[in-house]
């Protein structure tokens, strides 16, 4: 059913070493609750409890996003972007859409934070990849104002590993 995977195009580029992304709030590939939707479509956009482990030594501090590559766009839509998470950072809460010390991008709809899902009616299943990378860096020295996909620039030439975690969601047809 789905054929483009954005991040494993990302690895025929660099190999990145393996970590775990889990979540309290749903399982790999399964849909995500109705909290973890946007306001449009009943849910509250509230950020899910994320949980990573693995970080290999070295890791100076986190990058994490939220992708849809399944927007109608021609380039997918972005729902989260965070950096600058401090190294003992390995988990957040729900609802905890910016750790102490990082730094959160505009999302898609211009807002800072977590914006929840929201598939267009006919747009079938969509893909939430949440991912988390493990940086060599404390700061990535990107700009407050930059866009998540110049985050995605700068982030994969710092990452030493990366875990993802994709939770999907149906619109009504």
């Amino acid at each position: 059913m789905f054929s483009y995977d954005p991040y494993a195009e990302l690895a025929t580029l660099r190999e990145f070493a393996p970590m775990t992304l889990t979540s309290t709030d749903f399982d790999d590939g399964r849909p995500l609750p109705a909290a973890q939707w946007g306001a449009a479509g009943g849910g509250s956009d509230t950020s899910p409890q994320l949980s990573w482990a693995g970080a290999p030594e070295g890791t100076r501090s986190f990058a994490l996003s939220c992708f849809d590559p399944d927007a109608p766009t021609g380039s997918g839509f972005w729902h989260w972007a965070l950096f600058d998470i401090p190294a003992e950072v390995t988990s957040l809460d729900a609802g905890d859409a910016r750790p102490t010390g990082a730094v959160s991008l505009r999302n898609e709809p211009g807002t800072l934070g977590f914006v929840g899902a929201g598939p267009p009616p006919g747009t079938g299943t969509h893909r939430y990849f949440f991912v988390v990378d493990a940086l060599d860096v404390a700061s990535l020295n990107v700009s407050r104002d930059a866009t998540p996909a110049i985050l995605g620039f700068n982030r994969h030439f710092h990452s030493l590993a990366r875990a993802i975690l994709v939770g999907t969601a149906t619109s009504d047809s």
